[in-house]
């Protein structure tokens, strides 16, 4: 049995920081392809970043790009979100998933485990 658990998210001005966590259990996150995705009052969920189970090879979402960091730590089982200058579009509810097979992949049906979400919200 996979768990991910997400944590990191809050309140914080447009322009600030912060960095959203996710620890898995019952496997190593090595063994997966690693998606963070958000889904906003209204909006499908879509995906944000991702990494891969290999070599590492990262991607993201055109409308982070150049902000948003993914990242894995294998030692600690986790998976971060390194988000910066955040702007009041991106408030939503971010969550962590993982993929047993290729990637990369973007749409929430091809991720295999999920966490319980992390709530982001952006003032402006």
């Amino acid at each position: 049995q996979v768990q991910l658990v997400e944590s990191g998210g809050g309140l914080v001005q447009a322009g600030g920081s912060l960095r959203l966590s996710c620890v898995a259990s019952g496997r190593t996150v090595n063994t997966f392809a690693m998606g963070w995705f958000r889904q906003a009052p209204g909006k499908e969920r879509e995906f944000v970043a991702g990494i891969s189970r290999d070599d590492g090879t990262t991607d993201y979402a055109d409308s982070v790009k150049g902000r948003f960091v993914i990242s894995r730590d294998n030692a600690k089982n986790t998976v971060y979100l390194q988000m910066n200058r955040l702007k009041p579009e991106d408030t939503a509810v971010y969550y962590c998933a993982a993929r047993e097979g290729a990637w990369p992949v973007y749409t929430e049906d091809d991720y295999d485990y999920w966490g319980q979400g992390t709530q982001v919200t952006v003032s402006s």
